[in-house]
């Protein structure tokens, strides 16, 4: 079961390209600061809006990189089922240990056509499964029903949640029979919270740039240190808040870039950050610690 902090990676770019070396010591940076696994070519990672050989390349050095040290997630998702399936071979093949597969957008599927979607590329392939539900991004809405029905697949191993409806796990743990099936939030300043209410996880945008106080956090709620899981929920909000001032991953590429990682350039249709949204995000990394 996957647990605990998850970066959900950005990828680096330089004047629009992939900055190849940024990437690599961002994840050396994850590492050593103690998450417990990588989510590549997300949301957050941009791979919208890449190349089939950039996507490629990030999925295999990332592998590379993080050389099992931990696990290693990769996007194959889409709104094509038979492409889906053809990126998640890809990720097994380079070596990632599962794939997180969001909600096909735009065809607004039923909730019988997401079942048969995410079935197919499970039949289809060996990875591990996690299913990734935004609705505010893809217009459609995984119901509790059917991530259960699904967690009846023996490889789909669990959910990145990223909605604000705090009673979304505590729901999937009743009606999922598996006590292996991994419940994560894709929410970072309601971690407590969804913790609080049965989740395993969390996938963060916020880990870019905070990965130990982060993992800190995660590290307190598993010693069940009430005190420091305060401190530090009260401490990362403002930063959380400052991560989606504007679309993700504007945000915190904005805020990489402040650190060293890419100069925060983004593809269309994103773009960069307004002066105003910087002020908030500089603000965010000096009242953190993050930045001096």
């Amino acid at each position: 079961m996957f647990k605990g902090l998850f970066t959900a990676l950005i990828t680096p770019f330089k004047k629009g390209n992939v900055d190849w070396d940024a990437f690599v010591r961002l994840i050396e940076y994850q590492i050593k600061s103690g998450v417990g696994g990588i989510v590549v070519c997300g949301t957050t990672g941009e791979s919208a809006v890449m190349s089939e050989q950039e996507y490629k390349q990030t999925v295999e050095l990332c592998v590379k990189t993080v050389n099992g040290r931990v696990p290693v997630i990769v996007g194959t998702g889409g709104n094509d089922t038979a492409r889906t399936i053809e990126k998640t071979k890809f990720a097994q093949k380079a070596g990632a240990d599962a794939a997180l597969i969001v909600t096909p957008y735009y065809n607004k599927p039923t909730q019988e056509g997401l079942f048969l979607h995410y079935q197919a590329v499970h039949d289809e392939t060996t990875l591990p499964i996690v299913l990734y539900n935004v609705p505010g991004r893809t217009g459609v809405n995984i119901g509790i029903d059917t991530v259960a029905r699904l967690s009846g697949l023996s490889r789909i191993v669990g959910i990145k949640d990223a909605t604000p409806d705090l009673m979304r796990p505590l729901r999937l743990k009743m009606a999922i029979e598996r006590k292996d099936f991994s419940v994560l939030s894709g929410e970072d300043a309601s971690i407590v919270a969804f913790l609080a209410h049965g989740g395993d996880g969390c996938i963060s945008v916020t880990a870019n740039v905070a990965p130990t106080l982060c993992a800190a956090l995660h590290q307190a709620w598993e010693r069940k240190d009430w005190s420091e899981i305060e401190r530090l929920r009260d401490l990362l909000l403002p930063l959380h808040d400052a991560m989606f001032v504007e679309t993700n991953p504007a945000p915190v590429k904005y805020a990489a870039a402040q650190l060293g990682f890419g100069d925060g350039s983004l593809r269309l249709p994103l773009c960069e950050v307004s002066e105003k949204s910087k002020e908030i995000i500089l603000t965010a990394l000096h009242s953190t610690g993050v930045a001096e």
